[in-house]
């Protein structure tokens, strides 16, 4: 049985004490920090496979961690806050965390939360590849060139043909700016016209479909005055 580990950040111990009661089984280990400067040093000795991490703590908090995580790895994170507000959920999204749970919370929703972004990380999130299959992978959203499908954080994603390709152009390509005469004749394959904003509209379809906040995109960005890019990290 593969065992999967599993690294709870919290600066309450009884809290930490009562997660790896609630998490530890047969299939799973637990590994514990009390900030997120300890979680970044775990990080560089165990091999984790998913993360629970408090937002408010000393040190280093969970925004802050979270997103120098995601600088170069790509593991299921899970915040945890005593804050309700949207705001919050929305600012620990956007730099990378895969879900979010209010405390206090239900241990039983807790562990399914768990279970469910294990289940994706493993099967779809580490992009383990059929033979001759080719995936370029940006965090959690990944394109399949080979059977033409896009997913984020293991959700399928419907684009049309046009919005595919725009997508495929700018991941093969990540971090460099295309401007929007360079998409539309490298998808389009002619030349456009100058007051032609079909190239911006399906960019906003693509960003209602792979964003999480369209109007804060993590993943397709506008160079204003030049074009649009996707970001490396």
């Amino acid at each position: 049985m593969a065992i999967n580990n599993i690294l709870i950040v919290d600066d309450e111990l009884e809290i930490r004490e009562a997660l790896v009661i609630y998490l530890k089984s047969d299939s799973v280990d637990v590994f514990t920090a009390s900030n997120g400067l300890e979680a970044l040093e775990i990080l560089e000795k165990e091999i984790i496979h998913l993360i629970l991490m408090d937002v408010m703590m000393p040190q280093m908090d969970g925004i802050k961690a979270t997103f120098k995580i995601r600088e170069n790895k790509n593991i299921p994170i899970i915040l945890l806050s005593a804050k309700s507000e949207a705001n919050d959920k929305i600012i620990g999204l956007n730099v990378g965390a895969d879900d979010y749970i209010t405390k206090p919370f239900d241990p039983m929703e807790l562990v399914a939360r768990v279970r469910s972004q294990l289940r994706r990380f493993t099967n779809l999130g580490s992009f383990q590849m059929s033979a001759g299959e080719e995936i370029i992978q940006v965090r959690g959203l990944a394109l399949n060139k080979t059977s033409k499908t896009v997913e984020v954080d293991g959700e399928d994603v419907r684009l049309t043909p046009k919005e595919y390709k725009i997508l495929e152009l700018l991941m093969e390509n990540k971090g460099r700016v295309f401007s929007i005469e360079e998409i539309y004749e490298s998808v389009w394959n002619e030349p456009i016209y100058a007051s032609d904003n079909t190239v911006a509209v399906h960019v906003r379809n693509i960003r209602e479909k792979i964003e999480i906040n369209p109007k804060d995109p993590k993943y397709l960005k506008v160079v204003w005055g030049i074009g649009y890019k996707i970001e490396k990290k």
